[in-house]
């Protein structure tokens, strides 16, 4: 059967129950954020279901900047409620916040961020990426937190790519680089506050690995370069993403080109979500409150 022969392909593994694809999102259009990040929404909160505990996903780029003179970016602006995560492809990102925390990354490294009560921060291009230019990629992220810690104090971990652990899968597929949770024995260095994987795979053209996925939690699988099949079967192409059902143990990937993908997986909050531009909190009365403490300060400021 097609099928079969397909999981062929795949380095030695034992098959297990396949958890099957609900849904692919195409790429959709792309919008500024700011002057410094072309981005496509690849998800968002409020605009479909959620995907929990993700709240948000923005792609941004592949973008050219010209040399310039002016940094370019996101001002000082807001959050409350959860958590940001950035992965930069290319380029590079000053980031700083009124909780503290700040550092610059570049190619292959992460800014974990939560929000949590609530603070200021901006993300800029760095002064040295301005002044020469050059491919610009990144991917940013929401991370919802529960009722209980949407007012814990604000975090900031920088994992840089030197630190990420990474591992070589078997009969030459590729490799896996382990942000956060835990694929093959390597445990991604980020501290979550809900159980949360999030593992970028680099796989070799005609070949593919098998990804176990914990019971009850959600699944997603974005494509950063490439095309892959899921499951033997379904198609999926630069900047789409895969859903998929809540039944079966792991989905399997195969790349018919090289290909970079990042697969997303955790514990579903099973809570309301009440949202507004750069709040997320349980209901609209906090919502008021986390704008009023903003307005007045209590967020702080950048110096």
């Amino acid at each position: 059967m097609p099928a079969a022969k397909t999981l062929e392909r795949v380095a030695t593994e034992a098959v297990p129950a396949l958890r099957q694809v609900s849904a692919v999102q195409k790429a959709p259009q792309g919008h500024w954020v700011g002057d410094g990040f072309p981005v496509r929404t690849i998800f968002s909160y409020d605009n479909a279901a959620p995907v929990s505990p993700f709240l948000l996903m923005d792609y941004a780029g592949p973008y050219q900047f010209a040399a310039a003179e002016q940094r370019r970016g996101v001002g000082e602006h807001p959050h409350r409620g959860f958590e940001t995560v950035t992965i930069v492809y290319s380029g590079e990102v000053d980031h700083r916040d009124s909780g503290g925390g700040g550092g610059r990354i570049g190619p292959g490294d992460v800014q974990w961020m939560t929000a949590g009560s609530g603070l200021v921060h901006e993300e800029m291009h760095s002064w040295d990426y301005t002044r020469h230019g050059g491919p610009f990629e990144a991917i940013q992220l929401w991370v919802n937190l529960p009722k209980r810690l949407k007012m814990t104090p604000p975090r900031y971990q920088t994992l840089l790519a030197a630190d990420i652990p990474q591992i070589e899968l078997p009969g030459g597929a590729g490799s896996a680089r382990v942000i956060a949770g835990e694929f093959k024995g390597a445990r991604g260095l980020a501290q979550t506050f809900t159980p949360v994987a999030l593992i970028e795979f680099h796989l070799n053209a005609g070949h593919g690995t098998i990804v176990p996925v914990p019971t009850g939690h959600n699944a997603l699988l974005f494509v950063i370069r490439g095309n892959v099949k899921v499951n033997g079967r379904i198609e999926a192409k630069p900047a789409e993403f895969v859903q998929f059902g809540d039944s079966g143990e792991a989905f399997q990937i195969e790349a018919d080109t090289d290909a970079v993908l990042m697969v997303l997986s955790g514990e579903p909050i099973r809570e309301p979500v009440f949202g507004y531009g750069p709040f997320v909190m349980n209901t609209e009365d906090e919502i008021r409150t986390a704008i009023s403490d903003y307005r007045s300060g209590k967020m702080g400021h950048l110096r």
